[in-house]
């Protein structure tokens, strides 16, 4: 083959290859960019409705922690007909309950705000089984619920307070 002839087809090949590679590269940008737009748009729809959800399931969370905390489950659950071993498997039932009821709400906050939701609502066990030590055997569902005020006023903490607090937090924090 002659050099000429060589050079000739190159000169015609070396430009539709560029145009060719050129072309390559917008079509895939403009493809790539197209999908950054959809997963945009598919992210903001999700979001729209992940919003109630998550604000939904922060509610639950405090209402949850509201219901164990040492204020309303003595009184809600006091009978005093019971004694305080009664009372106390009780307490411990109802906050376990509660506490599993709405274990899926874990799944829309944090995992340090889920954590404080657990570490509570450990807590508030722990809070119950000290107290119930301190009451005798011959001790009623009163005297266990004395006792476990008594403690809350001895550590000077409220077991569900500090995660109601946090939960606030990270929701004024997110929204």
């Amino acid at each position: 083959m002659d050099f000429g002839k060589l050079i000739e087809t190159l000169m015609y090949f070396i430009p539709a290859a560029i145009v060719l590679g050129a072309a390559y590269l917008l079509v895939k940008n403009f493809l790539d960019n197209s999908y950054r737009l959809k997963l945009l748009e598919l992210k903001k729809g999700m979001q729209k409705d992940m919003v109630p959800l998550r604000l939904q399931a922060y509610e639950r969370l405090i209402l949850l922690l509201e219901r164990i905390s040492p204020n309303n489950i003595l009184v809600r659950l006091n009978d005093p007909n019971q004694n305080a071993r009664q009372f106390q498997n009780d307490l411990i039932l109802a906050i376990r309950a509660e506490y599993e009821h709405n274990l899926t709400q874990q799944l829309y906050v944090s995992s340090l705000a889920w954590e404080m939701v657990k570490m509570a609502k450990e807590d508030m066990v722990k809070l119950v089984n000290i107290a119930s030590t301190n009451v005798g055997e011959n001790g009623t569902s009163i005297d266990l619920s004395k006792q476990v005020f008594e403690e809350i006023l001895r550590t000077e903490k409220m077991p569900t307070y500090k995660a109601i607090e946090f939960l606030k937090n990270e929701v004024r924090e997110l929204f």
